[in-house]
């Protein structure tokens, strides 16, 4: 009894983290995960700054003893976006601050930085990689993706680009005619420049020399939706690209959370229908045994204040930061569970 009960306590004092290690999280999508959340102006009902000011929301966000943004020295924001696969010093470098409000927009990452950073044993950097209106099924595709043929409502067949073809797609049957842009083109430029970040990670997390991929986040799908044969295909690109990122950022356990286009309802039907699906089969540990327990999806629709992924929301600050902590606590969760799961085996 004495031994069991000294077992647990030494279990106990383990975490899912490396100690010592700073936890990286990945963000990766299109403009929603990019973000145009307005922070102001401070009387305009749907900015960041009259919810927190003025509805007395997210009130973590704020400093009141200094009367402005608080300033997190726990968790590190960096933000990289390029166009395709621009080379990191070709491309922007957006955010390298502690993690504060700053600038004129925002996305989900201060819900999701502030939900991480509470759990967190360790310091935490939030990494985001995206620019707007890309397609998981084009512009993201994940190395290993195959072409595929689709007959589409008129009955016109098409073979689907593989990674690294072009174009897009081209009538089946017919040689592809490549276009100044491939298939997984932005997918290789985010993951090189954020690999560029991890590369000279102390440069980026001052003070800090060691870190481990803990997470991922991904709120894309916008693009997809405007083709079927894209939209048909989500689930299976899905798999893929979650797969992939755990290999290329060598963090085969790492968890992985995706959040629903904001508009779209549960059981809807068309294009978004099967996106969505195809967001809640791959948390669906019975249909995909390899993801039980560490990939979650965030249903958006009850979160966001209105407006479509296409228009962001409207540039409603309270979307973005609903969604953002939404994120963050379902990644949350998943990191307690598998803390605890270690805790009981060890």
């Amino acid at each position: 009894m004495i031994w069991a009960a000294a077992c647990l306590l030494a279990a106990m004092a383990m975490t899912c983290q490396a100690q010592g290690k700073t936890q990286v999280f990945i963000l990766m999508g299109q403009s929603n995960m990019l973000g145009e959340g307005a922070i102001g102006p401070d009387n305009k009902n749907g900015s960041l700054g009259f919810a927190v000011k003025t509805e007395h929301k997210y009130q973590y966000l704020w400093d009141k003893t200094n009367n402005s943004w608080a300033v997190r020295d726990d968790v590190r924001y960096v933000f990289t976006m390029g166009s395709g696969n621009a080379s990191f010093e070709k491309s922007q470098l957006l955010h390298n601050e502690w993690m504060t409000v700053t600038g004129k927009t925002i996305g989900p990452e201060l819900g999701i930085g502030n939900f991480v950073g509470n759990y967190s044993k360790e310091k935490v950097m939030i990494l985001k990689g995206c620019i707007g209106n890309r397609a998981l099924g084009w512009d993201l595709l994940p190395p290993g993706s195959e072409e595929y043929d689709y007959t589409d409502s008129k009955g016109n067949k098409w073979t689907y680009a593989g990674y690294h073809d072009s174009p897009e797609k081209w009538p089946k049957g017919t040689p592809p005619k490549p276009m100044g842009w491939f298939a997984g083109e932005q997918y290789d430029g985010d993951t090189e420049r954020m690999g560029v970040i991890l590369s000279n990670f102390t440069t980026y997390m001052p003070g800090e020399t060691d870190y481990e991929v803990a997470g991922f986040f991904w709120w894309q799908g916008d693009r997809d939706r405007y083709d079927t044969g894209l939209s048909s295909r989500y689930e299976k690109n899905l798999v893929q690209l979650i797969t992939t990122l755990r290999k290329q950022f060598n963090a085969p356990s790492a968890k992985f959370v995706i959040a629903t286009l904001g508009q779209t309802p549960m059981n809807a039907t068309g294009n978004e229908g099967m996106i969505i699906d195809a967001m809640f089969n791959v948390a669906n540990g019975t249909k995909y045994p390899q993801f039980k327990g560490n990939v979650a999806t965030v249903y958006s629709h009850p979160l966001s204040m209105g407006g479509s992924s296409a228009a962001h929301y409207g540039g409603n600050a309270e979307t973005y930061m609903n969604i953002g902590q939404a994120m963050g606590d379902a990644m949350v969760n998943l990191l307690k569970e598998d803390e605890l799961h270690n805790n009981y085996y060890h």
